[in-house]
């Protein structure tokens, strides 16, 4: 069974940094994309990032191009989102995401989510 858990979300003031944490299991191979969506109340899920393992190429999203990304652990079970500059607007529930082909931009293109954690920027 496939499991993601993620961790590391919480509340921080404008400008600070977080550090979130995917951890998976239950993979056969350890080629699967993982990712990240986002969804805000009252508004659909929409990728954050993706780090597509087939191509060895990391996707994100144009409003935090600079300010976050995605590493690896030692093992290819992990991965993190480092966020720094956090903006109001990066406040989200952070749903890690995997996927057994490439990384896709819907959500329909992944077929396994975590239960999510909450970010909040105070202003």
């Amino acid at each position: 069974e496939v499991r993601l858990v993620e961790s590391g979300g919480g509340l921080v003031q404008t400008g600070g940094s977080l550090r979130l944490s995917c951890q998976a299991s239950g993979f056969a191979r350890d080629d699967f994309a993982i990712g990240w969506f986002l969804q805000a109340p009252g508004k659909g899920r929409e990728r954050l990032s993706c780090l597509d393992r087939k191509i060895g190429f990391t996707y994100y999203r144009d409003s935090v191009k600079g300010r976050f990304t995605m590493s690896g652990g030692n093992d290819k079970n992990t991965v993190y989102l480092q966020m720094n500059s956090l903006k109001p607007e990066d406040s989200d529930v952070y749903y890690c995401v995997a996927a057994d082909g490439l990384c896709r931009e819907d959500e329909t293109g992944f077929d396994y989510w975590g239960k999510g954690t909450q970010v909040t920027v105070s202003s």
